[in-house]
């Protein structure tokens, strides 16, 4: 049985990955975490989740040992877990997105003490997706003109996504690219597509959990790779099984791919 506590418990995401946990036999919930003065501080997990009491309360800290943290929170509050799991020897799971490159160096000083899972995008779907991107920017040249669409909710707050921005690198790589003109929407009199262009849109409206469209566009055709997701559960279902895979592993930065079993083709 894996412990597992949930930062940002009271979340979309975080309240998905608790009615989900609670029906895995393979897991403890724990803890679930939020922050200091959170309105739901000290409600039973088992409520928030629409079941039975647990005797587990919404904390701020965690006061027993975690096999597994999953952080769905802002990035600040990622650098808070990064403070406590190594002292706890805690494993981490990161979903959140929009790391600034300091924090993002501070998540991999981490990772030399503790197992970290950092994905972008929990979803099987997705990193299957990240595949078919990375083959078809391998197989296609820069004849075709790609273009990155991602649409969110009207709460997200980073933009473009960090789905799309590892979509933006697996092109690179894909290509072997050295520096990538990518564009982030265009505007104006901005003149004709440049070669090797990288277009990135984002789309922020109603309550669309998340889609993501990579277009290989050349004269005459083109090829469309697309992952709309329909509820949250997909990335929930992804967290968990990270946490299950993160339990026990040796001190690293992980990603999806090696929770999934994923072989990369290599890059050219």
């Amino acid at each position: 049985m894996i412990k597992i506590a949930v930062n940002g418990v009271c979340g979309r995401m975080g309240r998905m990955i608790l009615g989900l946990a609670f029906q895995d036999e393979e897991i403890e919930v724990a803890a679930g975490l939020e922050h200091p003065g959170h309105g739901d501080l000290g409600v039973d997990l088992g409520t928030l989740a629409g079941g039975g009491e647990t005797g587990v309360k919404v904390t701020q800290s965690i006061k027993e040992n975690i096999d597994v943290l999953i952080d769905f929170t802002t990035p600040d509050a990622t650098m808070n877990a990064l403070w406590t799991c190594p002292e706890s020897n805690t494993a981490l799971v990161i979903g959140t997105t929009g790391h600034s490159r300091e924090q993002h160096a501070a998540i991999e000083d981490a990772a030399k003490m503790i197992p970290i899972v950092l994905a972008p995008n929990m979803s099987v779907g997705v990193n299957v997706m990240f595949e078919l991107t990375r083959r078809a920017a391998e197989l296609l040249d820069n004849r075709y003109d790609v273009e990155i669409v991602e649409a969110h909710h009207r709460f997200k707050k980073d933009a473009p996504s960090g789905t799309a921005k590892r979509l933006v690198e697996i092109v690179v790589e894909g290509r072997g690219a050295k520096k990538p003109a990518v564009v982030c929407g265009r505007e104006g009199m901005v003149g004709g597509r440049k070669p090797g262009e990288i277009g990135v849109h984002a789309v922020r409206a109603g309550d669309i959990v998340g889609d993501h469209t990579v277009t290989f566009t050349t004269l005459g055709e083109r090829l469309e790779i697309t992952h709309r997701a329909h509820s949250r559960e997909g990335f929930a279902r992804g967290a968990l099984l990270a946490a299950k895979f993160i339990a026990g592993k040796p001190p690293g930065l992980y990603t999806m791919h090696d929770v999934l079993g994923i072989t990369a083709s290599t890059p050219k």
